[in-house]
């Protein structure tokens, strides 16, 4: 290969894109992405603080969620600072090395975020299904051990995908199409064949997001079989009513990354804003409404949030 192919990683810049059309605007656009940002993150502790602090809530499903929590404020963090250095600096500029780590951040949270919406349909699928021993099966260590189990399961499939890139030559204009830097826009830079990069984020996204969304579906629908075959009426609404902020948050997941992922092979020549703006809503509607939604629709998690503002205030 050339000198211009074999262009050196440590000094190899990438430069991320903000939002196509609407440059000018980006002052503007600041605020209400700013706003998610602070509702996202300030939300997301709130509940994992609140779920730590009080012994009400060291409850299976409360565990779960507050794992949700951690999941939604690593994503948040992961993006924030490329996209706001965007919207505030017009800084686009990122080297390499950098990009590389926030990939592997925003990938490897979004897979422990499917991962915990996996473990929330269990959570729900036992204690509707057998609710004498739901207490006895999902005991603290077990928790810990699936918290674990998730992060870790995470972490080693992310990690082969900047390794195998690191070793790839670049010899072009290195510009993504976003603010932020995913696997799919990186593996189009590169001037050498990305054949088993490609093969193996679609084994990735196949052995995460495909398996967990298909073992959620098919929990819920055992949720639903098992409610259905509860007598009273008012004990069906109960249990149906425990797992709606759970669906709720698994449309809001899974809803938005199954319209991006069309967009992307149906819609290839679509405006960029319109791909930009359906990724923004993957990644960030997400960790802004699940917080929202529990709040809402969890008292137990709500009271615990005002209990910890009523200690604050003494």
């Amino acid at each position: 290969m050339g000198a211009e192919s074999n262009e050196s990683l440590d000094v190899l810049s990438v430069f991320l894109t903000g939002i196509p059309g609407l440059e000018s605007q980006h002052g503007w656009l600041s605020i209400p992405f700013s706003t998610m940002y602070i509702v996202a993150i300030v939300g997301n502790s709130l509940i994992m603080i609140a779920v730590q602090g009080d012994p009400v809530l060291h409850e299976p499903m409360y565990l779960f969620l507050s794992m949700l929590a951690v999941t939604e404020v690593g994503v948040s963090v992961s993006t924030l600072p490329t996209v706001m250095g965007i919207l505030w600096f017009d800084a686009r500029q990122i080297d390499f090395d950098g990009c590389l780590a926030q990939m592997f951040f925003i990938h490897t949270f979004s897979c422990m975020e499917s991962g915990v919406l996996l473990a929330m349909s269990y959570d729900r699928f036992v204690a509707i299904y057998n609710p004498l021993r739901y207490t006895a099966i999902l005991t603290l260590p077990r928790i810990i051990c699936m918290g674990l189990g998730i992060t870790l399961k995470s972490v080693t499939l992310m990690a082969p995908l900047p390794i195998l890139l690191k070793q790839l030559p670049y010899c072009h204009t290195n510009v993504l199409s976003h603010s932020y830097c995913l696997h799919s826009d990186l593996i189009q830079l590169p001037c050498a064949d990305t054949k088993l990069n490609s093969i193996l984020g679609l084994a990735i996204v196949l052995a995460t997001f495909g398996l967990d969304s298909l073992l959620i579906v098919v929990s819920y629908v055992l949720i639903l079989y098992t409610v259905l075959g509860i007598a009273s009426g008012e004990g069906r609404w109960k249990a149906l009513n425990t797992c709606v902020s759970r669906m709720c948050a698994v449309l809001v997941y899974y809803v938005p990354m199954i319209g991006v992922s069309v967009m992307h092979r149906a819609a290839k020549h679509a405006s960029p804003l319109v791909h930009t703006l359906m990724s923004s809503i993957y990644l960030f509607v997400p960790p802004v409404l699940n917080p929202i939604i529990y709040s809402v629709k969890t008292k137990p998690i709500r009271q615990g949030i005002f209990t910890l503002f009523s200690c604050k205030r003494k």
